[in-house]
């Protein structure tokens, strides 16, 4: 099978049985699709074992390299012919590098900030559902907020088997939790703080599932990327000014200068955090959020839409929105300074001569 980015894909073996509303097949032909710099590569997949997106990357990128499930090969960047035969007859070509599962490698992945020895499992009807779970938390990001790694995962589990199942796209996914999105700000606005923080659970929920259904489903887009992270980007201010402009509606407004003060803070805090995180990106080629588990397990907490709204909930328990806004403000202010002095250690390691390298790959090493 030649792939559209030049990528011949030999396939043994046959499975009926359907992953996340596709064959494997399907799944693996997609997969082949998304590797970069792929042409000419000659790679081999057994049908009857279903395993981690990482590990066709990581053949890929290693010519020669060959996956075993208990010795059987899985999957295989072929170096000739001979290779391709051995691996019909259920051999592990000679001279080939060798990679046991059950050995338990473990692999980096940068685009989801994590370390792990990612699954490889037999695929039947039996084992399917299993299966999908696995990919499914194999697709969520080691390093991200709280809420997203604790609290909704199941939820989110359930709704993105059934966007799967019914043939939604994450596009779609993306533009009705969008519509969540969108209402919030009004219902903030008019001050229906309850009711806007049910409209921004769907949509956070919903920004969780997107995600995985593309990953899982290998339908991952340019565009996609772009609707999906461009609203993470630009709406948390307007939440936080809407809910501002919405105490004044429940007879709690702040006074003029104080208000001022907050959204200052709060907008100007959350843009220069993420102006921090991209110019460590470019600098440093890390994710400020990598570079060591202390940095790692400020994720959970840091000043992003998700933890801010868990203050706000608790001000809500008590009656007291505006106090929350005010915590807001006070927990942007603190995760600045802490960004400011993440930047700061990793610029004099730079100047010392030193490397900033995840810890995550030197985990790996």
């Amino acid at each position: 099978m030649q792939t559209k980015n030049g990528v011949t894909l030999l396939l043994h073996g046959e499975n009926d049985t359907l992953i996340w509303g596709m064959s494997n097949a399907e799944r693996n032909r997609r997969l082949a699709e998304t590797l970069q710099g792929a042409k000419n590569t000659q790679l081999w997949a057994n049908l009857t074992f279903v395993s981690d997106p990482q590990w066709m990357r990581y053949i890929h990128e290693n010519p020669g390299t060959v996956l075993t499930f208990d010795g059987v090969p899985v999957l295989a960047h072929l170096r000739d012919e001979d290779d391709a035969k051995a691996l019909n007859e259920k051999r592990v070509p000679v001279g080939a590098t060798v990679m046991e599962y059950r050995d338990g490698p473990r692999i980096h992945n940068p685009a989801l900030r994590k370390l792990e020895t990612p699954f490889v499992r037999e695929l039947t009807a039996s084992t399917v559902k299993d299966i999908e779970r696995q990919s499914y938390f194999g697709a969520y990001k080691g390093v991200t907020d709280v809420l997203t790694k604790y609290l909704w995962p199941e939820l989110a589990l359930i709704l993105t088997r059934f966007a799967a199942r019914i043939g939604m796209t994450p596009n779609m996914v993306t533009g009705i939790g969008a519509i969540g999105c969108i209402a919030a700000i009004f219902l903030f606005y008019y001050g229906y703080f309850w009711t806007g923080m049910a409209a921004g659970f769907v949509f956070m929920v919903l920004d969780t599932v997107d995600g995985k259904l593309a990953r899982c489903t290998i339908t991952s887009s340019y565009w996609g990327n772009i609707f999906d992270h461009g609203l993470d980007l630009v709406h948390p201010p307007f939440w936080w000014v809407a809910w501002a402009l919405g105490l004044g509606t429940v007879g709690l407004a702040l006074p003029e200068d104080q208000l001022s003060l907050v959204l200052i803070v709060i907008v100007g805090g959350y843009i220069l955090q993420r102006a921090i995180e991209g110019i460590f990106i470019r600098v440093f080629g890390q994710h400020i959020h990598v570079w060591r588990p202390m940095d790692s397990w400020f994720r959970l907490i840091t000043a992003r839409r998700n933890p801010n709204m868990v203050l706000l909930f608790v001000s809500m328990i008590f009656g007291r929105p505006d106090i929350g806004l005010i915590a807001v403000a006070w927990w942007t202010l603190i995760s600045l300074a802490v960004h400011m002095v993440q930047i700061l250690q990793a610029g004099l390691v730079k100047m010392r001569g030193g490397q900033i390298i995840s810890w995550l790959e030197q985990e790996q090493g």
